[in-house]
């Protein structure tokens, strides 16, 4: 459900002191873990240091951002693959293309 358009956006305002008469260049990255923070259009040409429950993933902040939340840039969780028989098939097809051509490329010197 969205936010109420009475309320506003949601910007955190410890972020919005950090960047308050402040240039980019001079501060560098800031750290955060307000995820839920909505991005503001004073916020674009920052980098933020965007917490996903690891570490900080630095996020550049431009114009198509604006209104999206911080959290959607840093993602929280890493898809691995999914297993099984035929996902081995697949990358031993591929493994066998790649050789197929790296021999193509010796005979052709």
């Amino acid at each position: 459900m969205t936010r109420s358009l009475k309320k506003g956006p949601y910007v955190d305002e410890k972020l919005l002191k950090k960047i308050e008469g402040k240039k980019p260049a001079d501060i560098g990255v800031i750290k955060t873990w307000a995820r839920a923070s909505q991005i503001s259009p004073e916020m674009v040409g920052w980098t933020f240091g965007v917490h996903n429950g690891k570490e900080h993933k630095e996020v550049l902040v431009t114009e198509d951002m604006v209104g999206h939340r911080l959290g959607e840039f840093s993602p929280s969780k890493k898809f691995i693959k999914h297993g099984g028989r035929m996902q081995k098939e697949l990358d031993q097809k591929k493994k066998e293309a790649e050789i197929a051509s790296a021999k193509a490329a010796k005979a052709s010197v």
